[in-house]
């Protein structure tokens, strides 16, 4: 499952359908809205993106993944529009037969797809208003 959303992340439904009888490990990933981000208060993230292109570049990253590891499910949602504090922008969640597996790839997958993506984020900060801010793999 690959998509792009403006409804919340059902977080509950996507392990759901990450389960598989033949995995022992579905590793979740959520990326959400922090309230503080280098000392300024956030009220809100706004994302926009360049849907057709981001689906595509999404599945490449799903195929990518099969390809480097042995796992059965992925599922990769990503938030546009206004997202509150603490809520989910960004859900990524790997089935495989193996913990190390769905850990690693799930690791590779967020950190590719802040950085390949077509997706961008607009902080809005309480006190100096909208800033657009560049990813960084490791946040």
């Amino acid at each position: 499952m690959i998509e792009i959303t403006p409804d919340p992340i059902p977080v509950a439904k996507l392990v759901e359908l990450a389960s598989d009888e033949s995995c022992g490990a579905t590793v979740l990933f959520l990326g959400s809205t922090r309230r503080w981000t280098n000392g300024q208060e956030t009220a809100y993230l706004e994302y926009e993106a360049y849907t057709e292109m981001a689906l595509v570049k999404m599945q490449e990253l799903a195929s990518e993944a099969r390809t480097r590891w042995p796992v059965k499910k992925i599922i990769l949602v990503h938030r546009v529009g206004k997202v509150d504090i603490c809520e989910p922008s960004v859900a990524v969640v790997v089935s495989s037969p193996h913990r190390a597996e769905a850990f690693e790839s799930g690791q590779w997958l967020i950190d590719e797809l802040k950085k390949q993506v077509p997706i961008w984020k607009k902080e809005w900060f309480l006190a100096q208003g909208p800033a657009w801010i560049h990813p960084v793999p490791s946040e």
